[in-house]
């Protein structure tokens, strides 16, 4: 992948999370601070589409019982 569009694409992912963080904090009624928000923010794909986060903590968990199992 060409480098000046893995950094544009990043760019755009962490844009994205910023502007989720700011609405979660301000549009919301949490009352959390804003560095929840932001933590939130960083994985926004997760948080919007909560399918998404089952996902990655099956994969996760299959990640640490392969390695147990097959350690040596």
């Amino acid at each position: 992948m060409n480098r000046q569009l893995k950094f544009a694409l990043i760019g755009i992912y962490l844009l994205i999370g910023f502007g989720f963080a700011l609405y979660k904090q301000f549009f919301t009624d949490h009352l959390n601070g804003f560095a929840y928000h932001l933590g939130q923010g960083l994985f926004w794909p997760a948080v919007m589409f909560p399918v998404i986060g089952q996902i990655i903590g099956g994969l996760i968990f299959l990640a640490i019982f392969g390695y147990m199992m097959f350690r040596r």
